[in-house]
């Protein structure tokens, strides 16, 4: 594919340099070390777009496609003075939060123009900080221990259970009905409202946004005569024991995998889980695991938008879980007592236009009711459920998961 912003022999650090776009997309695709500036300057300098994404065994046309979008939304210029604290506005509002990183920049670009749009009407003074998922929670969990309701962002945006439940963080503004649901949605999406799940919160105070989905990506020539595993039961067996691969660097999605399968399962399925791990392995490495001469998972689990990398006619054969996909819900958290404020800026985040973003462009299915998440009619979602989550001590729970899943790993589980 031919465009006029790059061209596909362009090193790595000519095209970052240009196009900071390039950074969060390279990063999503497993190019960690593209973050840093100085291995920026030395790794992307001796290395072309073209040959960065056959190592990755990355469709070139495909990428080229998702960095020219991204381009092409962030040509306009925006005032540079959007975000200053102007002292004739009489309201200062605080966002936070970390994005799923495929839909990171075209998020940003679209809540920046908004923001630009809207600038004069709004009369607010804004400041938000939305991170890409793999920059972490660190940087936010430290801040939010030691403040009390007027420290904390008055909108937050996240995947996740840990920060939201636990009492330390946001868990203790839950149980003080800090926040309300002010998205307005009588009901969520057709595939998040039906006779087997209901994502939304009885208590109306925590909103959705979407979820990402686990799914197994299965190596058909390392199956060795195994049947294709086709649920989480499946996979919990004796036969993949040290053979499937675990999304343990995400951390909110393997929080959401060790409590579903600790609540559908037992102490026994997270055990077996424990059991049958090989080794944890950057979603990017998962799709091209195949390629290794050693340590072939024959199972990998992986978000449900790292799919889209798989060639096709390869022994790597995609499976939706019969008994659902696991989810790791993308949360917003609204202050109550800033939802006249907030109200506008909300109804940005719970659009269909953010809505078919999430869905589209990262394979995050959405829960607005309008958008067609383009997923087949019997996949299901595996969902802890509400009432699960109101009568355990969620962070606790992870904690005993987490300790579970550690001693079956180094095989000193008590019997």
């Amino acid at each position: 594919m031919k465009d006029k912003y790059f061209n596909k022999k362009d090193t790595l650090y000519e095209i970052t340099e240009k196009y900071n776009e390039a950074i969060d997309l390279l990063v999503s695709i497993g190019f960690e070390n593209i973050k840093d500036e100085n291995q920026r300057k030395t790794f992307g300098k001796s290395i072309s777009l073209e040959n960065a994404l056959k190592i990755k065994k990355i469709n070139i046309d495909h990428f080229e496609q998702q960095l020219v979008e991204r381009i092409k939304n962030n040509k306009s210029k925006l005032d540079e003075a959007l975000y200053e604290k102007d002292s004739d506005k009489k309201d200062f509002l605080k966002i936070a939060g970390v994005l799923p990183c495929p839909v990171k920049v075209p998020l940003t670009e679209g809540f920046d123009h908004w923001l630009y749009k809207n600038k004069e009407k709004l009369d607010l003074n804004i400041d938000y900080e939305l991170k890409a998922a793999s920059m972490g929670l660190d940087w936010l969990k430290e801040s939010l221990k030691d403040h009390g309701e007027e420290g904390i962002p008055d909108l937050f945006i996240s995947a996740g259970f840990d920060m939201f439940f636990d009492k330390k963080l946001f868990g203790k503004f839950k149980s003080q009905n800090v926040f309300e649901d002010i998205t307005g949605f009588k009901h969520y999406n057709k595939d998040f409202e039906n006779e087997y799940i209901t994502l939304k919160d009885p208590d109306h105070q925590y909103s959705m946004l979407g979820v990402v989905p686990a799914v197994f990506l299965v190596n058909k020539e390392e199956l060795g005569g195994r049947k294709l595993p086709k649920s989480w039961k499946d996979l919990l067996s004796d036969e993949f024991e040290n053979s499937v691969s675990l999304p343990i660097g995400d951390l909110d999605l393997f929080n959401s995998i060790l409590l579903n399968i600790f609540k559908n399962f037992g102490e026994e399925g997270v055990k077996k889980l424990g059991q049958i791990l090989q080794r944890s392995m950057h979603p990017s490495e998962m799709v091209k695991s195949h390629m290794k001469k050693s340590e072939k998972p024959v199972v990998t689990i992986m978000p449900y938008f790292f799919t889209w990398m798989v060639k096709s006619g390869g022994p790597m054969s995609f499976v939706w879980p019969e008994d659902g996909a696991i989810i790791s819900p993308i949360f917003m958290l609204i202050k109550k007592n800033k939802k006249e404020q907030l109200k506008s800026i909300v109804d940005f985040f719970a659009s269909k236009q953010v809505g078919e973003i999430l869905s589209h462009n990262g394979k995050f299915p959405s829960i607005h009711p309008d958008v067609d998440n383009r997923i087949l009619q019997e996949y299901k979602y595996m969902w802890l459920g509400w009432e699960y989550i109101k009568n355990n001590d969620i962070p606790l729970l992870i904690r005993k998961c987490e300790k579970i899943f550690n001693q079956a790993v180094n095989g000193d589980d008590e019997k």
